[in-house]
């Protein structure tokens, strides 16, 4: 009985106590900080926030008293994917916010998709600008990065003085009738499977989409276990394809903003993405601030195009604000 009982105390606390030391409260999870030790190219000092009662972190970088330009990053990624782009906007004189969003990166990971909707995290990233008091942000935003952003923007946009987006969208859908590309579509069928699985191999397919199997233990790091993924997982389902999804009336309000926007606006959309290709038109009809900006093609770069070309990237957006200055 000595022996069975030792060794069910041992099963009680060891594991038990690993899982434990992870979950801060019941439902949410806290990535070892281990796990984001020695990744290459990723040395920054990180930062956190209490935003919601989830610890969010972000990097702030570069110089205090300058200009500041907000990065926000998509799915399933995290900051780590403007690694090569910071140390440029710095050197232009720059200082750099990039969060990672609430359930990615080292920030907390709510384990309920249900907690993962589109205002959630358009209301966390709008309270991480609050609180930081940001003012006179050019903003970069791609994939979920921008839909997010693109909102925050447009309801803040006092707080805003440019706009920079590439491989994104802010879809604001009329009907019942999906107007998002065949390959979204193809994509979102795709990670409902995964949805249905329980896991989305977040590393393995930004390794496999960008060409280089050295970033995936980096795009791993954040999710020690499928339980970690929530966010990961079903964040495609977020985006609003018919006028029933939530999110698609707020969209179609911050398009209003838009319409009416007269600050600089500049599109850098890559030329091999299908999943957003040809997104940059309807920024560069509708937007007043778009007419006769130096709109730029970044070549040889798919989705993830800050992993392919962050450096070229990063270099546009200086020359866009040296372009138009506040």
């Amino acid at each position: 009985m000595r022996v069975t009982s030792l060794v069910t105390i041992l099963l009680l606390l060891l594991p038990g106590s690993l899982t434990l030391a992870d979950e801060i409260r019941p439902g949410v999870l806290r990535t070892p900080d281990s796990r984001f030790e020695n990744l290459p190219g990723y040395d920054f000092q990180p930062h956190y926030l209490n935003i919601r009662g989830y610890r969010v972190h972000y990097l702030d970088e570069g110089p205090p008293d300058g200009e500041t330009v907000l990065l926000i990053h998509g799915e399933p990624s995290w900051s780590y994917l403007y690694r090569k782009m910071i140390p440029v906007l710095n050197a232009a004189g720059y200082r750099t916010i990039v969060p990672d969003l609430i359930g990615f990166g080292r920030s907390d990971k709510p384990t309920s998709m249900d907690t993962h909707t589109y205002l959630f995290h358009v209301d966390a990233m709008t309270e991480l600008v609050e609180q930081l008091d940001l003012n006179g942000i050019t903003f970069f935003g791609q994939d979920w990065g921008g839909l997010i952003g693109l909102r925050v923007v447009a309801e803040n946009e006092a707080r805003f003085a440019r706009v920079v987006v590439g491989n994104t969208a802010l879809p604001a859908p009329t009907n019942s009738e999906s107007a998002i590309s065949g390959a979204f579509m193809q994509w979102k069928a795709m990670n409902q499977a995964m949805v249905e699985r329980g896991d989305i191999p977040t590393g393995t397919m930004i390794a496999n989409n960008v060409g280089d199997p050295t970033v995936q233990d980096a795009y791993d790091a954040p999710f020690p276990d499928p339980s970690y993924k929530a966010g990961a997982l079903i964040m495609p389902q977020r985006v609003p394809v018919s006028i029933e999804y939530p999110g698609a009336v707020a969209n179609a309000a911050a398009w209003e903003v838009f319409r009416q926007w007269q600050k600089p606006f500049l599109t850098a959309f890559s030329d091999s993405d299908p999943i957003t290709a040809g997104g940059f038109a309807i920024f560069q009809s509708d937007v007043p601030g778009a007419q006769g900006q130096n709109h730029v093609t970044i070549e040889g770069a798919g989705h993830f195009l800050q992993e392919q070309k962050g450096e070229e990237l990063a270099e546009v957006i200086v020359q866009f604000m040296r372009d138009n200055p506040r």
